[in-house]
């Protein structure tokens, strides 16, 4: 058994080469970096690979649907269900903290934290821990308090649309070509852009982007 078997295993996620090497270099000696991913679908593919106990993630990344780091919470968990996301962002803006957590994330904390509180951190959400720096809880306990009506909202958007346009309204806002979700759900491209146009007509969005969005804020993907 080597040491690293002792250690807390980590993903550093951040598309600043400078900041994952200087995290890297910070953290306390029982955290294990065992990969570093810089794009959304990075991410997914090596949570996936290395299943790491803890992912220190940004917010903000290239790549996927544009979803950021909502995103890789929503589509890497389900690969790897013991991993679990620390989201560690310059941000500290309510949307941005809101969003992951709702995505799944079990902390969020600035990166003007230091490695010793990155480090305590990590063990803490692995641990079973909720994680914030401290004017951010509040974010997070305002948007909570309101979930209740929120899911309510949701499921009367949901309503608006048929069950075959919800269905292609999940693959489109993944990611999927119209070509692929075609395939999937056995209809025509030409009958998908219908579904597509009626869609965003009926959720009054202007763009795939914009569902994408509208989605990962509901947890519907």
């Amino acid at each position: 058994m080597t040491d690293a078997d002792h250690n807390l295993t980590t993903l550093i996620v951040d598309d600043h080469s400078i900041f994952r090497s200087g995290l890297r270099a910070d953290l306390a000696p029982d955290i294990h970096v065992v990969g570093e991913a810089a794009s959304v679908d990075e991410a997914i593919v090596l949570v996936g690979q290395l299943t790491p106990r803890v992912v220190l993630l940004d917010v903000h990344l290239p790549g996927g649907s544009g979803g950021g780091g909502a995103e890789v919470v929503m589509r890497a968990a389900p690969t790897s269900p013991s991993t679990v996301f620390l989201a560690l962002s310059v941000s500290d803006a309510a949307d941005d903290v809101v969003r992951v957590i709702r995505a799944g994330a079990r902390g969020y904390i600035t990166k003007s934290s230091s490695g010793a509180e990155v480090s305590d951190a990590a063990r803490r959400v692995s641990e079973g821990d909720a994680v914030f720096s401290p004017r951010l809880a509040g974010f997070v306990l305002d948007a909570f308090g309101a979930i209740s009506g929120e899911t309510a909202q949701a499921d009367h958007e949901l309503d608006r649309l048929s069950k075959r346009e919800q269905e292609v309204m999940r693959l489109i806002a993944r990611g999927y070509a119209y070509k692929e979700v075609a395939a999937d759900l056995f209809i025509s491209i030409k009958t998908v852009e219908t579904h597509v146009s009626s869609v965003l007509r009926k959720l009054q969005l202007s763009s795939r982007h914009e569902l994408t969005a509208w989605a990962l804020e509901r947890k519907l993907l």
